[in-house]
């Protein structure tokens, strides 16, 4: 996983640094009514986080299981489902600090993917990432399979934008994605793109 050097960030037809928006008929219980931003997309496969699906638990909870101090950390931010694989483990998206963590992948010229532990230790301390999105887990796509999803219209697909990742609430991102596009999503069928 994110094996990608950053030479190959950029290639062409890559999603990575999009949003994929689930088409409203999509059924998959782990993916329905999703919106994921792709980190990585290439020849081998995807890997994104899901952005929209908010657990029970909040980061205080996460740094307290962690034994890592919290006072400092505003109470209330939620933990992200952000797909089934390695769902025990942490991902942080966030946009790009002076700070160099352990684990720490740049998706593109805004945000970055970081895994170690040192970053929510930092974040505890108040010494961390200024935009961040705590989730645990990922979704992970084969080689081919994401281009053959896109083809039987189960995902859109559009540029990320950081406001709605990071500040829009989370119930709201996936239309919000949508809207950016100009669609409502209530609108769309299972046969969009089938002439």
């Amino acid at each position: 996983m994110m094996t990608t050097s950053s030479a190959s960030l950029y290639q062409p037809g890559s999603l990575q640094g999009h949003f994929l928006l689930s088409m409203p008929h999509l059924d998959d219980p782990g993916f329905a009514q999703s919106l994921i931003y792709i980190c990585e997309h290439n020849e081998s496969g995807a890997m994104g986080i899901v952005i929209n699906q908010p657990t029970e638990m909040d980061l205080n909870e996460l740094l307290q299981l962690l034994e890592f101090n919290h006072d400092h950390v505003q109470p209330g931010i939620r933990i992200y489902t952000g797909g089934p694989v390695q769902a025990d483990r942490g991902f942080i998206l966030h946009c790009h600090s002076d700070n160099q963590w352990d684990s720490s992948y740049p998706i593109n010229a805004q945000v970055s993917l970081t895994t170690s532990m040192d970053i929510l230790q930092a974040i505890s301390e108040n010494r961390g990432p200024d935009t961040f999105l705590v989730a645990l887990g990922y979704a992970g796509w084969g080689a081919g399979q994401l281009e053959h999803e896109l083809s039987d219209n189960a995902w859109l697909s559009c540029p990320a934008n950081l406001d709605i990742m990071f500040h829009t609430p989370a119930q709201e991102r996936l239309q919000a994605a949508a809207a950016s596009m100009g669609i409502n999503l209530n609108l769309l069928t299972s046969q969009s793109g089938h002439a």
